[in-house]
């Protein structure tokens, strides 16, 4: 029988925890007693560096409840390396993983219709969200636009899915290879080429507490997730660059005429307003490109992902 382990990373959380570890309780529950999962099935919660009273809090679940693990790292990773430090704990003990976020805004419902799908035949089982009505009408704008952005940059990844994803095993063990120090997963998962498929999930209003996900968080997710997997913002530059080389030539030819002409002004609106111009794209350029060095910088170093503090 499957032996299964929810991960969910856990940045903050102490309004929230304790009420999804009831449901979460409550859901295995029930899972076992249709016999969709074996008895020692295990949620681990990944503390990622949390100021608060979370791991106070794991802890404690895990005291109580022996089906309740739970791992601390020693800092503040951020949200797809700590997913990534769950996983690879969980793997050696479980046959999935099922990553969900800790305030459960991801329908719990899901989670048997993933279990089914593996039983099928599939090896990763996305979540992809068909209802976003209890998001912020701000996050569901830009998180619809970046999606599409993806697609535009060439980035292969599955429009609406967020973190929320069955794994088996095997395609655990796949990512463990993966050495990669700029993480994200919505991109990297897809690469791996196992049997998939997606499950419809509505999202639901949080329970307590506020998202930790700000919008800086979510901005930087993004170039990660574009410049990790796709050169073509390189390519942008280039073409831009030969957009303005015709441009100047242009400009190099109406000068050449208005001298000729006897019609050229001397000024220098149009002289500064052009060095402007030209200098903010060369800067905007040199800006990309900068971004490409700095994560060949950041993964020749072959640094650690994370480090665990402790255990319970």
């Amino acid at each position: 029988m499957l032996k299964l382990s929810i991960v969910s990373p856990c940045y903050n959380e102490e309004e929230v925890l304790e009420k999804s570890a009831e449901r979460l309780d409550a859901l295995f529950d029930d899972l076992i007693e249709k016999g969709k999962i074996a008895a020692d099935s295990f949620v681990l919660f990944v503390n990622d560096g949390s100021c608060d009273r979370t791991w106070d809090i794991i802890r404690g679940l895990s005291e109580r409840n022996q089906r309740f693990h739970g791992v601390c790292l020693a800092h503040n990773v951020g949200h797809q390396h700590a997913i990534m430090a769950g996983m690879m704990e969980a793997r050696h003990d479980a046959d999935a993983v099922i990553t969900i976020d800790a305030d459960l805004q991801d329908d719990l419902k899901c989670i048997e219709e993933m279990i089914d799908a593996y039983a099928e035949g599939f090896d990763i089982v996305y979540g992809v969200k068909v209802s976003r009505t209890a998001d912020p009408v701000l996050k569901r704008m830009t998180a619809v636009a970046f999606y599409k952005l993806q697609k535009k940059m060439g980035v292969e990844s599955i429009f609406n899915h967020a973190d929320f994803r069955f794994l088996s095993r095997r395609v655990l063990d796949a990512l463990s290879e993966y050495g990669e120090r700029n993480l994200y997963l919505r991109g990297l998962i897809p690469q791996i080429g196992y049997a998939a498929t997606t499950v419809d999930d509505t999202i639901s209003e949080r329970q307590a507490g506020k998202s930790k996900y700000t919008l800086g968080k979510m901005l930087n997710l993004a170039i990660d997730g574009i410049t990790s997997f796709s050169v073509r913002p390189i390519y942008l530059i280039l073409y831009l660059g030969v957009v303005f080389l015709f441009i100047s030539l242009l400009i190099g030819l109406y000068v050449l005429i208005s001298l000729i002409i006897g019609s050229a002004e001397h000024g220098w609106a149009s002289l500064i307003l052009s060095v402007w111009f030209v200098g903010g794209v060369i800067v905007l350029s040199i800006g990309g490109v900068g971004l490409y060095v700095g994560k060949i910088y950041t993964e020749v170093k072959h640094r650690p992902l994370y480090h665990i503090k402790e255990k319970c």
